[in-house]
């Protein structure tokens, strides 16, 4: 048995900066297929228009996955006052425009502290989340609705720059199950007008960063290149 064959029947954690557009099952999937890994899995999903830190585990590293799953997750990004789509991010069209005139720093800072410590959300109907054993998203792409439970989530930090206003950057770090879609939509709500997400990256998931991530593509090179494969495949 080859050294390389050992490596991956014992497990690795991976950690990779998910390329915009690209599910975290489509991370799985080519890495998968391209560096010959026989049992692979994500320690969380990001939307297709997040970025960021996604966490792997092979072999026998993927029985500890819901270890990773449960760490502490930071997030960074910007959302938009005054307009909503029903995916509360760029994934679908525009469907409404709010007033933003009246929303001043004491309105946002209000808003911003309803966030922070335990609080109640209402997963997004554009969500990998399961109801009547189909994930909300095909029922939401259908156009049909569906009763979503309420989840307990906790908000540890939420900060926000509003120097672009009515684009505000902030930063999150929060529990396990937070929805930042919910959070961006609900902030909406809490300003008196509407909110969508435009731009999203998980920047940490307990204590690993995104600064220790590999490129997509530059890992599988140097995966192939160890294992002695072709690398223009």
């Amino acid at each position: 048995m080859s050294n390389e064959t050992t490596i991956q029947d014992e497990g690795e954690v991976l950690l990779i900066d998910k390329p915009l557009k690209w599910t975290s099952f489509d991370v799985v999937n080519k890495i998968k297929r391209a560096c010959k890994y026989n049992k692979i899995g994500h320690a969380g999903t990001l939307d297709p228009l997040a970025t960021g830190l996604l966490i792997l585990c092979t072999g026998k590293k993927t029985k500890i996955i819901d270890t990773y799953q449960a760490q502490e997750k930071e997030y960074t990004g910007t959302f938009v006052l005054g307009k909503t789509t029903p995916s509360v991010d760029l994934e679908t069209e525009f469907d409404a425009e709010f007033p933003i005139e009246h929303i001043n720093s004491e309105i946002l800072e209000t808003a911003r502290k309803t966030f922070l410590g335990q609080i109640e959300q209402i997963p997004p109907i554009y969500s990998a989340v399961k109801v009547d054993g189909e994930r909300l998203y095909k029922k939401a792409r259908r156009g049909e609705t569906a009763e979503i439970k309420k989840r307990s989530v906790e908000i540890s930090l939420f900060e926000i720059d509003s120097t672009n206003f009515p684009a505000i950057d902030f930063r999150i770090i929060c529990s396990k199950g937070t929805y930042i879609r919910s959070i961006v939509r609900d902030f909406g709500v809490a300003a008196g007008s509407g909110a969508y997400l435009s731009v999203l990256c998980r920047t940490r998931i307990g204590n690993f960063e995104l600064k220790d991530a590999k490129n997509l593509t530059d890992f599988i090179y140097q995966k192939r290149v160890e294992l002695k494969l072709p690398v223009d495949e």
